[in-house]
């Protein structure tokens, strides 16, 4: 049994894509997905399956949320192992000063790589920061001049679409959810 984080793209954000949580979990349950645990309202699900296939069970949770939901939502999905990787390997200091800038980590759904993201980004001199990862990217922004940050403008790409972002902190409490499952 595997222990997955599967990160939903684009669900109850600006009022579009409106998913209960409680019947986000079900969902994954009626997929027969054991220890299902969603955590905050941004599309983040825990659970244990024997597919050790990444692929296949992002094409089956990907069929199950459109046939569900009448919408297409992207999912990326991380095993344990590889969130432990993506968690301990955060450049150094990574996290540590949030009152002075903001920490997001960009899940990459493949075949997307870090290195096509950091080739595609401008970064504003003083205020944004970018670190390559397996299958993320490290952000930071300088709080105080978030508005100039040129990290904001990803949405306007086309590798938006094939990504997911959650912060440092929401990145770290579900790797606190999934050594629960283990």
């Amino acid at each position: 049994m595997e222990t997955y984080a599967a990160l939903l793209r684009g669900i109850n954000v600006g009022g579009s894509n409106v998913i209960k949580m409680e019947d986000l979990r079900k969902t994954f349950e009626e997929m027969k997905f054991s220890g299902v645990k969603t955590y905050i309202a941004s599309g983040n699900v825990i659970f244990g399956s024997t597919e050790n296939n990444k692929a296949k069970l992002t094409k089956l949770i990907e069929r199950k949320l459109s046939e569900r939901y009448k919408a297409d939502i992207p999912v990326v999905i991380v095993s344990f192992m590889e969130y432990k990787k993506i968690v301990e390997q955060a450049p150094p200091g990574f996290g540590k000063e949030s009152k002075t800038y903001r920490y997001d980590v960009w899940f990459l759904k493949e075949p997307l790589s870090a290195e096509e993201v950091l080739q595609s980004m401008s970064l504003r001199e003083g205020v944004d920061t970018i670190y390559s990862g397996k299958g993320v990217v490290y952000t930071t922004r300088l709080t105080s001049m978030m508005g100039k940050s040129h990290l904001i403008k990803v949405n306007k790409t086309p590798i938006y679409q094939n990504m997911t972002v959650r912060s440092w902190n929401t990145t770290v409490k579900l790797f606190d959810l999934l050594k629960m499952k283990i």
